[in-house]
């Protein structure tokens, strides 16, 4: 596949997510690619990851098994896009439809937004209720303050590798690159941690996935920048000045630059010293506003987000056009 077939590949999967999301009632029967990686995930970890062999022995089998993953995903996006291009043009609209549920722009926006609904409905409580199901800190150690600034990181990393990143990949190599980045995201997500079931068998997940966020991290800092131009409450000095200043000072080393263009251009402070489940992790501050969020901030956030996203379409555009013009 060609440019000239992966960009507008990538600008309808934007234009059919955004509209559509992913429907519940087929989330209900059929799962979601998602879901179906993570199962084969599952299974490669129980199969691979024996507790009993040494360090580096589960390292090395932790990198089979992503390899092994990783060539059973390609396999079948490969077929799938072969089938629909059997069909001529008409196979371009399921070809886009199954590209767009590797994307989350609808569904990112939804989380988010009931955060601030929780906290401006029910209070603290139904705050903490709602980014309980979208962060995996400890929601019962957040004040008000601590779970708007929940919400916006959230919304800020997962617009970087929810949406930017498989939409790099998509833009680049078709559904085959996108599902290859989803598989490597969400093995990062299930076996990537530093506990002592992961730290050696999920290495290689965790490493492969840095390398692959890294363009869609910083793009998603240009584009939260161009948002802040557009939007009359932000600032996109401030926001290019926070990815300057605090980007590197994230422990993570794609998360800081989009946390660090959101705080900057909404005057915030996120990150820093957070607990999840009873470990506490040190962490530097991204941005040097003010720490005491509020569910309106997250609405302000939710906007930032909105314009980010039309950026995005409009870089997809484009680059579609200028792709068949060539």
């Amino acid at each position: 596949m060609t440019l000239s077939d992966t960009l507008p590949l990538l600008l309808a999967a934007l234009i059919l997510e955004a509209a559509l999301g992913y429907p519940q009632g087929l989330y209900a029967r059929i799962g979601h690619p998602v879901t179906w990686i993570g199962a084969l995930i599952a299974q490669l970890d129980r199969r691979f990851n024996r507790q009993t062999a040494s360090f580096a022995m589960r390292r090395a089998a932790g990198a089979l098994a992503l390899a092994v993953l990783l060539m059973v995903v390609f396999i079948a996006a490969w077929a799938l896009t072969l089938l629909c291009q059997s069909l001529g043009p008409l196979g371009f609209l399921p070809l886009a439809l199954i590209a767009s549920a590797l994307l989350a722009q609808r569904s990112l926006h939804e989380h988010v937004a009931a955060v601030a609904d929780g906290l401006e409905r029910d209070g603290l409580a139904g705050g903490r209720k709602a980014v309980a199901m979208i962060v995996g800190r400890n929601p019962e150690t957040l004040d008000e303050a601590g779970v708007a600034r929940a919400a916006i990181e959230s919304l800020a990393e997962n617009f970087s590798d929810g949406i930017v990143a498989p939409a790099v990949w998509l833009g680049l190599g078709g559904l085959p690159g996108g599902v290859l980045y989803k598989a490597v995201n969400t093995a990062d997500s299930m076996i990537g941690h530093k506990t002592e079931r992961h730290l050696a068998f999920g290495w290689a997940a965790a490493r492969l996935d840095d390398l692959v966020n890294l363009p869609a991290s910083r793009l998603t800092a240009l584009l939260l920048v161009g948002a802040a131009a557009l939007d009359r409450d932000a600032s996109p000095a401030d926001a290019w000045r926070a990815v300057r200043r605090d980007a590197g000072q994230h422990r993570s080393p794609n998360a800081g630059w989009p946390e660090a263009a959101m705080a900057g251009a909404l005057s915030l402070r996120l990150a820093g010293p957070r607990v999840y489940g009873d470990v506490r992790v040190e962490d530097g501050w991204m941005g040097n506003g003010r720490a005491e969020a509020r569910a309106g901030d997250i609405r302000r956030a939710l906007r930032l987000y909105r314009k980010a996203c039309l950026l995005l379409g409009a870089l997809a555009a484009a680059g579609a056009i200028i792709a068949l013009a060539f």
